[in-house]
Order: C-alpha cells, then sequence, then structure tokens
C-alpha cells in the first residue's frame, strides 16, 4: 500500500466548475508516482457531479486506474476534504486479460464474461458470501449495469499481494470483481462504507 496527497493546485483546478464538491484544502507537492493521473481524477469527480443524486456520502471516493498493470497499486482512496490518498493492489478480470499478461485490454458489462467493467458504482452493504467478508456495488452506468446480475463485488482474494507479484511479476485475476488483499480488505470495507463511489477506467 502507498499513500499520497493529491497537491493542492491540480485538486483545485480539477474541481473547478463541480459545484458541491468539497474544496480540498491540500498543500501543494511536487508530483509523484502515488500522485492519481489528474485526467483519471478529472473523470471521477465529473461522474461524482453526474450520480450526485445517487451517491449518499461524497467526502470520499475510490477510483481504479486501469491504465497501470496489476502489480502496481492502482485502487485509489481519496478523501476530498484533505487531499490525502492511498493506493492499493487490486486484481481485473480474466475475461479483460485473457492471456494474463498483467493488463487490463478490454472491458466488458456481459454476463459471464468474466471481465471488469468501466464506469461509476455505488457501495452497498457488507454479506458473507463464496470470498468471506464482501461489499455489494451497483452500477451507474450503461457500461456496468449487469454488476448485480453478476456478482460484481469487493472481496479479498488469496491471489492479491506483494508475495504473487513478487512470485509472478503480477496478481491472479478475478471473474470481474475488484479483489483486494486480505491484509487491505477490513480497513478498506470500512473507509468505503456505504453510499460511497468506486470509479474505474483507462484512455
Amino acid at each position: 500500500m502507498t499513500a499520497g496527497l493529491i497537491a493542492g493546485p491540480a485538486m483545485a483546478q480539477i474541481n473547478s466548475g463541480l459545484p458541491g464538491l468539497a474544496r480540498p484544502t491540500a498543500t501543494a507537492m511536487p508530483a509523484s508516482p502515488m500522485t492519481i493521473r489528474p485526467d483519471l481524477f478529472r473523470r471521477a469527480l465529473q461522474a461524482l457531479q453526474k450520480h450526485g443524486d445517487r451517491i449518499q456520502k461524497r467526502d470520499r471516493i475510490a477510483l481504479v486506474d486501469f491504465d497501470l498493470p496489476s502489480s502496481q497499486p492502482r485502487f485509489h482512496i481519496v478523501d476530498l476534504d484533505s487531499g490525502r490518498s492511498r493506493s492499493l493492489l487490486v486484481a481485473h478480470g480474466r475475461g479483460s486479460d485473457p492471456e494474463h499478461t498483467g493488463w487490463l485490454t478490454r472491458f466488458s458489462n456481459v454476463v459471464g464474461s468474466a471481465a471488469s467493467s468501466d464506469g461509476a458504482y455505488l457501495t452497498g452493504d457488507i454479506y458473507v458470501g463464496q470470498h468471506g467478508r464482501s461489499r455489494r456495488l451497483y452500477g451507474l452506468d450503461r457500461t456496468n449495469s449487469n454488476v448485480q446480475e453478476r456478482a460484481i463485488v469487493v472481496h479479498s482474494a488469496w491471489y492479491v499481494g506483494s508475495d504473487m507479484i513478487a512470485q509472478h511479476g503480477k496478481l491472479g485475476r478475478s471473474e470481474g470483481c475488484f479483489a483486494l488483499s486480505a491484509a487491505d480488505l477490513e480497513d478498506t470495507l470500512s473507509t468505503l462504507g456505504q453510499g460511497r463511489m468506486i470509479y474505474a477506467d483507462k484512455v
């Protein structure tokens, strides 16, 4: 897991023209690998504004940067008030990477595709299922409208962790779920809670 701080001026510029969003008070810092790509952040904030009537809690969001390989922390949780963020490892769906290269090459919303879907998600309640404690998700865009039927959720998996990267140079693949390491799961479930947004995308 890595932690960072989104540069204050960058956040101010990204947030401009988006009424109702918290204005961060972060101090400017030099760009670093831990800083979320501004274009991805901008699209996420636009999605937050677009779906604002369905997203009850707007203090924190998660962004998933699927332009990065699975070997890099790409599940970013951002506190919009402070600008602070932390980044976690997350797996993508095997249908999005059929050759298991470690890179997501395609999205799909099709039932049975085992692929990751892009777009905005609303976090739901916690339940205990096949993968233990998990958080339900609801798709807010046409690109992820089937996530409930596909049972796409946040859960932990044995194939996510630094040991997998050390041995294989990449993580294993999910069936399209946001699979985190067991060490990161509980804190992530708690931090995101119910009624917040996860935004997944790539260029």
